[in-house]
């Protein structure tokens, strides 16, 4: 098997970046489908349109409905075709950007992708979540090929909620340990080989960065400062990790992330959370020395990072539920058969219990 590794054809980060979209668009196509959820048009809608001032460029936008559905796919697909749309931008979160990337793939057009939260790794990635229409984890959409262009503006980044910044750490998190567990096995990645020594160390660089910056970051962000500890914390939860994820593989973290999503309750907490609180379970699962274990936890104790099931929302904790997310992340199709060792649902179900205990210890102390 080949090492492969895949990135997007350009990635820009930097203030102010959102004003010049018209500039980078007009080289992608003539006809633009913007898609942005109604919130997002009053917050920045006027610097998106006025970036398409004296631009040989006409623009349709087109609201989101809030999941990256086949439903909502099909719809926007329609949008475009009846428009005469040439390309896809996408701004926004995290499915609302995996939606663009959807469409773009459908209509075999360009997508730009112009995050306005930091609290994903979805914008570089080649790679759509798709969800049922009541937000509940269906399948991987793998794309033929990374997004055109990610342009991420860290002035708009900022301004937004620090949860959701800090969010995107805990789905950064992951990317190390679950690119090491299919490095150790010899698994696929995402990017369809194995990884290379490049996507390996970019994975760690993004593990480092989240220990060296994570903490500082998010109390810059809590003043409204950005920092260089801010800069380097959302490259690390956009592009690094974007890249890490992709071409180092994917594990347990976010299978378990995914068998989560089975629980209702867990349904109001983001991504990233989860993932965090699904890091921990695989390190539970690959049983790695005490110390760092309470490393990762109290990192994401400081954080703010949920490290219990009552943290995320579960308030009634029974057997049946956990098992029910083990059996859940551990379906066919899903990553967690990435580790390098076999896991069953009775060991993911025993690892999330120790998981959840060993939250309220360092809780505790």
């Amino acid at each position: 098997m080949a090492n492969i590794l895949i990135s997007p054809n350009k990635y820009v980060q930097g203030a102010g970046e959102m004003k010049k979209l018209g500039e980078y668009a007009e080289k992608y196509g003539k006809k633009a489908l913007i898609l942005i959820t109604a919130s997002g048009f009053k917050r920045i809608g006027d610097i998106v349109e006025g970036s398409f001032a004296g631009k040989e460029i006409s623009t349709v936008f087109d609201y989101f409905n809030g999941e990256c559905s086949k439903t909502e796919i099909n719809r926007l697909i329609k949008v475009a075709e009846d428009n005469q749309c040439d390309m896809i931008i996408g701004i926004g979160g995290g499915k609302i950007l995996d939606t663009a990337k959807a469409v773009a793939y459908h209509k075999s057009l360009p997508v730009l992708i112009c995050p306005t939260i930091a609290s994903t790794d979805a914008p570089c990635s080649a790679l759509s979540v798709i969800y049922t229409d009541e937000g509940v984890f269906e399948e991987y959409l793998f794309l033929p090929a990374n997004p055109n262009l990610v342009l991420m503006d860290t002035e708009i980044v900022t301004k937004s909620p620090v949860r959701l910044t800090v969010s995107g750490m805990g789905d950064a998190l992951a990317t190390y340990f679950e690119a090491r567990a299919c490095k150790n096995n010899g698994a696929a990645t995402c990017a369809g080989g194995l990884a290379t020594s490049a996507a390996m160390s970019l994975a760690e660089l993004c593990f480092n960065t989240l220990m060296e910056e994570g903490i500082k970051a998010r109390l810059a962000l809590e003043a409204g400062a950005c920092t260089p500890a801010v800069e380097k914390v959302i490259e690390a939860n956009t592009l690094l990790s974007g890249i890490g994820f992709e071409s180092g593989g994917l594990a347990g973290a976010h299978a378990i992330h995914n068998g989560l999503t089975v629980l209702e309750e867990c349904h109001h907490m983001y991504h990233g959370e989860k993932v965090a609180f699904g890091t921990i379970t695989q390190l539970v699962l690959e049983n790695i020395p005490a110390d760092e274990l309470e490393d990762i936890i109290t990192w994401c104790i400081d954080l703010g990072l949920p490290v219990t099931l009552k943290e995320l929302g579960v308030e009634e904790i029974t057997d049946e539920k956990i098992m029910a997310v083990a059996a859940a992340a551990c379906a066919e199709t899903d990553t967690l058969h990435n580790m390098p060792f076999e896991v069953t649902p009775e060991t993911v179900c025993a690892a999330i219990k120790a998981a959840d205990a060993y939250g309220h210890y360092y809780l505790g102390k």
